[in-house]
């Protein structure tokens, strides 16, 4: 295939992968610049609303995920204030036929491995471990590439240049140098117990919800429900990037052994021996797309945890930037722009939304006293299904 069909995508994470597979759909030579030598994703559990389950499904990943994903039967909300659930939504196999795609709960690692499968199946795909983005120029042809693998540098002529590169871009760095991930405050420590060293009604088949004092707590199954992934998240100071530093299990421990918390919940955080942690971080703004180059992802518009749309935004994301550059096969090049620009128009609106919601539902998350007491009581009188309902904006969603 041409050097001018040629796109080059840096990161080899959820989103990169996903676009390089919804690029190669469409015709386009596809090489990955991975700045590791192999792919070892950080993080444990995520959710997959219907809306992110849908693309990959398309994308032919069905078989590939079936067996390593769980469709949770509900998610269960639980309130340190009055002790308990408060509300249950139903999930499970009816919720995924009138989604038209599953609800599904996965380990990362599952994830990119599945995804980085096919792309290593796919002959239009070349993923090159250990090579890192280093520069690009535009000119006639479309856009020169730099990348260095050691003290080796190489270029590589391509059409466009995608930015899948996380919360700490290095091609986002090049375009929008003024653009910086913001720390929100909070940190969120995650760890994974042993199926089998839980009592049985706290490794069904749910996710479950814990808001509480100034904090939250999340659990689901993984790893075919062998596993439980658990993640707190507690105000803090400590803002050192990265994903994975190693958690002082006291001082996690410490944090909900207030009386506040009640039993089950304690017991969920007692029972992880290991945790890591990771500040988090947003990225503000709407500066997506600059000539043949635009970002995906965390590079674009990294947002709080608490929506569970991180990796399902980038996920759509690779879907229409896919659609985008896709419609301009045969075109002059001017039209790479042009689309690139028509990419963050479409999914500007939406990811701005989620961000809002997710920021909205942490406070809502951690509220206290009688605040908290009117939330739950919100909530109950609400009732499950207009409680879903809330959520069909996300999930029904469609590239």
């Amino acid at each position: 295939m041409a050097a001018s069909r040629t796109i080059v995508i840096a990161g080899a994470g959820i989103g990169g992968l996903t676009a390089a597979l919804a690029l190669a759909a469409r015709g386009f030579r596809v090489v990955i610049l991975e700045k590791t030598e192999r792919l070892e994703e950080a993080g444990a559990g995520l959710q997959l609303s219907p809306n992110a389950s849908r693309v990959l499904i398309d994308l032919g990943l069905q078989q590939r995920l079936a067996t390593r994903a769980v469709t949770p039967e509900a998610v269960s909300i639980m309130s340190a204030q009055s002790g308990g659930e408060i509300i249950r939504l139903p999930l499970g196999e009816a919720a995924s036929a009138r989604a038209g795609a599953p609800y599904w709960v996965i380990h990362r690692a599952d994830l990119q491995a599945a995804l980085q499968g096919e792309v290593n199946d796919n002959p239009d795909i070349e993923l090159r471990l250990g090579c890192q983005f280093e520069d690009t120029a535009a000119h006639a042809k479309g856009l020169t590439v730099v990348q260095r693998r050691g003290m080796t540098r190489q270029q590589e002529v391509a059409m466009a240049l995608i930015g899948a590169d996380g919360i700490w871009s290095s091609v986002r760095q090049h375009l929008f140098p003024q653009v910086q991930p913001q720390f929100a405050g909070l940190i969120a420590w995650r760890g994974t117990v042993d199926a089998t060293l839980l009592p049985r009604e706290y490794t069904s088949r749910r996710v479950q919800l814990w808001m509480g004092p100034n904090a939250h707590l999340v659990a689901y199954p993984i790893s075919a429900a062998r596993q439980i992934n658990i993640v707190a998240v507690v105000p803090g100071n400590w803002s050192r990037p990265g994903w994975s530093a190693p958690g002082d299990t006291g001082e996690i421990k410490n944090v909900f052994s207030s009386p506040q918390w009640p039993g089950p919940a304690r017991l969920i955080v007692g029972a992880v021996d290991e945790w890591r942690k990771w500040a988090l971080f947003t990225v503000p703004g709407g500066e997506w797309s600059h000539g043949a180059i635009a970002l995906l992802g965390d590079a674009a518009h990294a947002m709080l945890p608490f929506a569970a749309q991180g990796a399902g935004m980038a996920i759509e994301d690779a879907a229409v930037l896919a659609k985008c550059l896709g419609e301009t096969q045969n075109e002059p090049a001017p039209s790479i722009a042009l689309a690139m620009q028509r990419y963050a128009r479409l999914r500007l609106p939406r990811v701005t939304q989620v961000q809002r919601t997710a920021r909205q539902s942490g406070r809502i998350y951690h509220l206290t006293g009688s605040a908290a007491f009117a939330r739950d009581l919100a909530i109950k009188l609400m009732g499950a299904s207009r409680v879903l309902a809330r959520q069909d904006w996300i999930y029904d969603w469609r590239a």
